[in-house]
């Protein structure tokens, strides 16, 4: 039965997660591991082969990735991932029978704590979460306002582990969480003024074209952007989609462009160091990549206007410069990146959660990926994957976010929660644990006396 239970939920997580998920199969997925009875060992075992098995489905991007190659750090994140959903089927087997809810809460907090941990710690932040393969379910994601991403990937195992539970009080908890969620997103979302913005990105798959021997690609973007009709008022072209020491070639068509509209782009700059940062017009301000592997981070803000705020593609794996933006009063984020085709989505997807988080638009304009126009509330206004060849041009009108949200100002408080519960919950699964050692103690030496 154990055996059976694992395959099914590793297929589900398998369809379920990863770079182009099933989303109804990511809720289905924790519940044939949890429903049979399970204990020990063979509980946590259960949870961690599953989930494992779950996570081949970006083995083979991996294997092919630069950012993240599968040795180390796809095997990292896969196995690292399975020991935490390990833990939280252990966790739930051990509470069930004596508080079915508990046992539904410590599933979800446990993962939680583990993924919030990883998040802050890691240089390169997170991405594609359970949270993510929801990024299209607008409705549910507006509790992250209030509790930041980690809220939608709680429900996520939440309202499965309280089903699994097979008894109707943890249903009923499970199905009125779910309504006022879904209730509060409902009243939560509306519309306001909009902004008409363009992303354009051609079909370079290299790095950062070089400027000094080569204004081919320059060339190319300048007629790309002449063409764009009237009444755009912000650009974003892609990450490092230029590169040299000197930006002062880029610099004088860009302005002469920028008497229609407002251009950000994304700018490598080779001196004694590799700088990546972008390039708004007019004025040539510069904001220097703040979350970067390679280039030195930058710290400080700059906004293309009042409104719009700049950051750079994995800016976004991580709480700030989001957060920081919009309590500056951002309500758009002009965003060049720069991905691996395969993870296009998903990364955009994150950007739109930070977005759901802090009240701002989202403009993911870049190569390789999803260009991707989305509203403060997370509704995708317009999304479309770069060719191989030309150029990918997307243009919408973008309502901007409504500002500042509850997570803005009060940060991960709901991830610090689900820690400290899980704090008390080990503690107590291990007086659990010491009491029923314990008494079977105490029935063997009685068995003693009376031999």
């Amino acid at each position: 039965m154990a055996f059976v239970s694992v395959l099914a939920s590793g297929a589900l997580f398998f369809f379920g997660t990863g770079l182009t998920p099933i989303p109804l199969l990511t809720w289905l997925a924790p519940i044939p591991v949890l429903v049979p009875r399970l204990s020990g060992w063979k509980a946590f075992g259960a949870g961690a082969v599953a989930y494992l098995l779950g996570t081949t489905n970006s083995w083979v991007f991996y294997s092919d990735s630069h950012d993240m190659p599968l040795w180390p750090w796809g095997l990292v994140i896969s196995i690292g991932s399975a020991l935490a959903f390990g833990l939280s089927t252990w966790l739930f087997h051990r509470l069930r029978d004596r508080s079915p809810v508990l046992a539904a809460l410590a599933a979800p907090a446990a993962w939680i704590s583990v993924v919030y941990l990883v998040w802050v710690s890691n240089p390169m932040g997170v991405q594609g979460t359970l949270a993510t393969t929801q990024a299209d379910f607008p409705l549910l994601l507006q509790v992250s306002s209030v509790t930041g991403a980690m809220g939608v990937e709680f429900l996520v195992l939440f309202i499965p582990a309280a089903i699994a539970t097979l008894r109707l009080r943890s249903a009923l908890i499970a199905c009125g969480v779910g309504l006022i969620v879904v209730s509060f997103g409902a009243i939560r979302m509306s519309s306001g003024p909009t902004e008409r913005v363009a992303l354009v990105a051609s079909g370079q798959k290299g790095w950062a074209a070089d400027l000094r021997t080569d204004r081919s690609l320059l060339d190319a973007y300048v007629a790309e952007l002449k063409a764009l009709p009237d009444g755009v008022q912000t650009v974003v072209l892609p990450e490092a989609a230029f590169g040299s020491s000197d930006p002062a070639t880029l610099i004088p068509p860009m302005e002469e462009l920028a008497q229609r509209f407002t251009i950000v782009v994304g700018y490598a700059e080779w001196t004694d160091a590799k700088y990546n940062y972008a390039l708004t017009f007019p004025g040539a301000a510069r904001y220097l990549k703040h979350h970067d592997t390679v280039s030195p981070p930058g710290d400080s803000l700059t906004f293309a206007k009042p409104h719009v705020g700049i950051a750079i593609c994995m800016d976004v794996n991580h709480r700030n410069p989001s957060a920081t933006y919009a309590a500056a009063g951002a309500r758009l984020l002009a965003i060049p990146a720069s991905d691996e085709d395969e993870n296009g989505w998903q990364h955009s997807r994150t950007a739109l959660l930070r977005g759901v988080e802090n009240g701002v638009a989202i403009a993911w304009g870049g190569r390789q990926t999803n260009l991707m126009l989305a509203d403060g509330y997370g509704r995708v206004i317009a999304s479309e994957p770069t060719g191989s060849t030309g150029f990918t041009t997307v243009i919408s009108d973008v309502p901007l976010g409504p500002g500042a949200t509850v997570y803005t100002r009060f940060g991960d408080w709901f991830s610090w929660l689900c820690l400290a519960f899980t704090a008390v919950i080990l503690c107590h699964a291990n007086g659990l644990l010491r009491g029923r050692l314990r008494k079977a103690k105490i029935v063997s030496t009685r068995r003693d006396e009376v031999a």
